[in-house]
């Protein structure tokens, strides 16, 4: 590593050593079901409460990819699609033939893709939907130009039909989202399909990176006016962007974590928060609230995101938080739960990439029905987790807990 690169990574290391132990104060936080913290939600994002939406929530590839498929097939207009995974697997082609069919019949169809999550993309893929008649542009690819921007990469996974149809979540379009999560080579995955003012904000979010790859601007038809739903929910859209340096998600999730009374169930896939950001989740369940964590337990791709998580496991532990690894696939999903009273879910990761070095985008919803049916997912996915012991995780072998220790000098960029 050359001068300039270790002291860049010094820095680095040095500042977020010193984040570590910042974080935010919320004086008589509101409830999760009140008017005041959907505005509190709003003002933190930014997050505009968009009323009248409808909402499915689709769990697993068997669940998600026949959903969006049948979005591209229905597409009369437009179609934006950007995702920070696209792989291998029957998916991939399959993805590919949908959207080069609608392309080819004359839609307007743009496909972003991060240039380091999707550099395994079938480049032949690539070359069919452009002679679809499909835009098809890397996000962030190596170049002098932006080489301080390398390590800020495209989390969000969208897919918006003539503006009016949005898909977001944590989805890839790879092997591993295929059928039901039902082995460890599959990945348990919670993702959204939305329809009223809200998705206005989706086509906002893929704008943001759409320009920076494009330099263009989308068409009008890709914001048609859009009539709230007399059954619909509120949504708020909170989205993240690195360069901006806002930490508003992780700044809701402090408020979050503030304003719960009863329960705190977080899913996520990577589990390496601030330590500030644990004290506050050791705080909550030392007054009572019932905290609970559900993070992968089953080999990962990124193992080494796994053990820098679990440097947090004996102080959560000590304070009364339950913690959980997922045992029968690979869990990928971003859920919070709250007092059965309000949920987000998106494509954020509890971890310090995901809060402050990626761009990502997160929808919260204050509705009973729809938090009920996640914690419903909660539950299940609890049953066939391994739930981790204070006891033995003090018996842990030296060799693990060396490893843990190795992690913190990286943990800012897992």
């Amino acid at each position: 590593m050359g001068l300039g690169l270790a002291g860049l990574y010094a820095y680095n290391v040095a500042g977020y050593r010193r984040a570590a132990g910042e974080g935010f104060e919320l004086p008589d936080p509101p409830t999760a079901d009140s008017s005041q913290f959907a505005g509190l939600v709003e003002a933190l994002g930014p997050a505009p409460c968009r009323e009248g939406n409808r909402v499915t929530i689709l769990r697993n590839g068997d669940e998600i990819f026949p959903a969006m498929l049948e979005a591209i097939a229905s597409a009369s207009d437009a179609i934006n699609f950007s995702t920070y995974i696209y792989s291998a697997g029957d998916i991939a082609p399959r993805f590919a033939d949908a959207l080069a069919a609608r392309a080819s019949e004359g839609i307007e169809v743009n496909v972003l893709l991060d240039a380091e999550g999707c550099k395994k993309m079938d480049r032949g893929l690539m070359e069919q939907l452009r002679s679809a008649g499909a835009t098809v542009v890397w996000f962030r690819p190596p170049r002098w130009h932006n080489v301080h921007k390398l390590n800020n990469r495209m989390h969000r996974r969208l897919l918006i039909v003539d503006g009016r149809l949005g898909f977001m979540g944590g989805v890839g379009i790879d092997k591993g989202w295929e059928g039901n999560a039902e082995d460890p080579e599959h990945e348990r995955e919670s993702h959204l399909r939305i329809e009223g003012p809200a998705v206005r904000d989706l086509v906002a979010a893929f704008l943001e990176n759409w320009t920076e790859g494009t330099s263009s601007l989308l068409s009008p038809s890709h914001f048609p006016e859009l009539a709230a739903f007399e059954d619909g929910i509120q949504l708020q859209v909170a989205r993240s962007e690195a360069s901006s340096g806002t930490r508003g998600l992780e700044k809701l999730l402090w408020a979050a974590v503030a304003a719960s009374r009863e329960r705190f169930w977080v899913t996520t896939a990577f589990f390496a928060p601030r330590r500030a950001f644990v004290d506050v989740l050791c705080g909550a369940a030392r007054r009572g609230v019932d905290v609970r964590i559900l993070t992968g337990g089953v080999p990962q791709d990124k193992q080494v995101a796994r053990t820098a998580g679990q440097l947090s496991y004996g102080k959560l532990l000590e304070a009364g938080v339950r913690i959980f690894e997922y045992q029968q696939a690979k869990m990928h999903a971003k859920v919070i739960t709250i007092d059965g009273a309000w949920a987000n879910v998106g494509s954020s990761n509890l971890d310090n990439r995901s809060l402050t070095l990626n761009d990502e985008i997160n929808i919260s919803m204050q509705h009973t029905g729809a938090v009920s049916e996640l914690e419903r997912h909660f539950r299940e996915d609890v049953e066939v987790s391994r739930e981790m012991d204070l006891q033995r995780w003090r018996r842990r072998p030296l060799r693990q807990r060396a490893q843990e220790r190795a992690t913190e000098l990286i943990r800012q960029s897992l």
